[in-house]
């Protein structure tokens, strides 16, 4: 059995495949960065940013949160804001409404449909009304190529998960191909965005 993503050999093969010398001459991850700013989040909390390698493309007031020691301490060393959760429960950016978007991304694959609506409502006092929060998951190549993945989540699955915890979707879309391609593409993905219209209950 694969160990899971709190384990410090996960944190160090994301940092070995971030690292690998064709990533470090080609600008791979630029479309994606450039699909998050798109997103205009603002001040946002990357939940599950692992080590760090989307807060590139978030304003610099941003936040990184993970469950995994080692990958924070990744991000740290990257110059990248972040804390564990438990950090940042205890800390001072902790304050209800205190970020205009979240960013999710390549989490709720990693957990059944229950605990990705109970990782939602933990985190949304702390989005402002009105605030968004932009979710990715990866189509079927990019799904099976990561033994820690539980449950192949699609962005209905995603839009309909946002519903039940108060989210009202606002668009959704394949990237950077069409959906098709996410069945021979590994690093297809699902999009979702969707927005807070009130306070959670």
């Amino acid at each position: 059995m694969s160990e899971g993503t709190e384990a410090a050999s996960y944190a160090e093969r994301l940092h070995t495949k971030q690292h690998v010398w064709w990533k470090r001459i080609l600008p791979v991850q630029l479309p994606y960065r450039l699909n998050i700013k798109r997103q205009r989040l603002g001040r946002t909390l990357d939940i599950g940013c692992g080590i760090g390698r989307n807060m590139k493309a978030l304003s610099p007031d941003s936040l990184g949160i993970d469950h995994n020691t080692q990958s924070i301490e990744i991000a740290k060393r990257e110059g990248m804001r972040a804390m564990t959760v438990e950090e940042f429960l205890a800390s001072d950016e902790a304050r209800p409404a205190s970020f205009d978007g979240f960013l999710i991304a390549h989490v709720l694959e990693h957990m059944d449909e229950d605990h990705g609506r109970e990782l939602l409502r933990t985190y949304l006092p702390y989005l402002r009304p009105g605030g968004s929060v932009f979710i990715v998951c990866p189509q079927e190549v990019g799904y099976r190529s990561d033994p820690t993945h539980v449950r192949f989540t699609t962005g209905e699955d995603i839009e309909r998960v946002c519903r039940e915890v108060g989210l009202t979707p606002q668009s959704n879309f394949s990237f950077p191909f069409p959906r098709p391609l996410g069945k021979v593409f590994i690093y297809n993905e699902f999009c979702v965005k969707a927005t807070l219209e009130a306070a959670p209950a």
